[in-house]
């Protein structure tokens, strides 16, 4: 077992966050300071007051599109301060646009790091002894790796199953049925495949072993959340990570928004034009600073690419109620404009994960030699009556989105064979231009 005893979980009081914040944000800039990348960028900031909000806000924004300027062979050269002798792995960057980066870790960020996944198991209820069916990817990114030692150094059991593409869903459901884990782990979209799996096997998971799905990754929409409890009998718990930081938030058992590690990472919200801080309960882009592992690559003011807004307390009087809240709306890059109108992603997700007819989908986009068209293809559930639930689609989708989209009928089973070998789901795709985005 790690040991991290500078972050004691919860943290005691917010005066503590505090003064973890003011000491972190120095030694933020005093690293960033240390990298050729920052070289001339922070000489006018005053350290001494750099934990004030007039002084913070001096300090430029970082984002994926300027680190990917450096060439990918100069990476480390350029942005990160640690030596090479001392990088104990790499994790690669999220998301699903563009090109991924890899950012080296030291033995120490690693340390830290471990520290918010830990809480994450903690923060769902799960306790030494359970058992945890692990289906996050267990490639080169590294969530699902880190879930699992973390679990097992919390002497929680682990089946590294990771996704379809690890261990096929067909045997990951028989596992299930036969090791009787009550925790599964994974993302939301995978555990609605699994149910759907399950269903052609003729597997209720509803009756299963499972009472905690752990899910991260992605946005997860009220119609998600419903569908999913509802195909696993399962209460759901959404959490929050980025590979530039680590895991950072958590729901608590209200379920009213992700309680955020604020004494591990700087929360700020920001409006994305200004740059401005945006009121309590408005949306924003997520800015990210680590206070600890931080050791290799100094990320500063990073702008993570996630809408959520701030809540400064939540429901919960449990033991996470000192941590204030997020809570995750999309990716901004999640949207299409199609015939002038734009979809969200995320609202679109919504909508379809309440059409009950419909067990799974894509949406794809593509230039005609007059008007751009949208097909959505989707996989039926059992027993639904095509003809009824492609018209009523059709119908809900012009009249909700006031675009016409055409409908395509595939084979139950297809979408979750194209989706395997891919880290994040790629469900929406713009094919204009050849220019491929997701929403998650």
């Amino acid at each position: 077992m790690w040991e991290t005893p500078e972050l004691p979980f919860p943290v005691e009081s917010r005066d503590r966050i505090a003064r973890i914040r003011k000491a972190g944000r120095r030694r933020a800039v005093e690293r960033a300071k240390q990298s050729r990348f920052f070289a001339g960028e922070l000489e006018h900031i005053d350290l001494d007051h750099v934990h004030e909000p007039e002084e913070w806000a001096k300090v430029p924004l970082l984002t994926k599109d300027d680190l990917r300027s450096i060439p990918p062979e100069d990476f480390h050269d350029v942005f990160c301060i640690g030596p090479r002798t001392e990088i104990a792995e790499f994790w690669r960057s999220g998301g699903s646009t563009g090109q991924p980066l890899f950012y080296p870790r030291s033995h120490n960020d690693l340390r830290l790091a471990r520290e918010g996944f830990r809480r994450a198991w903690e923060a769902a209820g799960v306790k030494k002894g359970d058992l945890a069916h692990v289906s996050f990817p267990l490639g080169i990114h590294p969530v699902g790796q880190i879930y699992c030692r973390t679990a097992q150094q919390m002497g929680v059991g682990v089946n590294w199953c990771g996704a379809g593409n690890s261990t096929p869903s067909e045997v990951q459901v028989e596992l299930i049925q036969t090791l009787k884990p009550n925790v599964w782990c994974g993302m939301a979209s995978y555990g609605l495949q699994l149910a759907q799996v399950a269903e052609r096997m003729g597997v209720d998971l509803a009756d299963s072993s499972v009472k905690i799905f752990m899910t991260a990754a992605e946005p997860v929409s009220p119609g998600k959340r419903e569908r999913i409890e509802a195909l696993w009998g399962a209460e759901l718990f959404d959490q929050f990570g980025c590979t530039e930081g680590s895991f950072m938030a958590s729901e608590s058992e209200r379920h009213d928004g992700m309680h955020y590690w604020t004494d591990m990472f700087d929360l700020e919200v920001v409006d994305e034009n200004t740059g401005e801080p945006v009121a309590e309960g408005e949306n924003g882009i997520l800015v990210m600073t680590p206070y600890w592992n931080n050791e290799m690559t100094p990320f500063l003011r990073w702008e993570t690419g996630d809408y959520v807004s701030f809540i400064d307390r939540g429901e919960t009087e449990g033991p996470l109620s000192v941590y204030p809240m997020i809570r995750h709306a999309a990716r901004t890059s999640g949207f299409f404009k199609v015939r002038g109108v734009n979809i969200n992603h995320a609202d679109f997700e919504d909508f379809m994960n309440r059409k009950l007819d419909i067990s799974d989908f894509k949406v794809e986009i593509a230039e005609t030699e007059t008007l751009d068209s949208m097909t959505i293809s989707v996989e039926l559930a059992r027993n639904a009556d095509a003809g009824a639930a492609i018209d009523d689609l059709k119908r809900h989708v012009r009249r909700v989105f006031e675009v016409s989209a055409d409908v395509l009928e595939i084979q139950p089973g297809t979408l979750e064979k194209e989706f395997q070998a891919q880290v994040k789901q790629q469900r929406f795709i713009d094919k204009r231009g050849c220019v491929c985005l997701r929403s998650i």
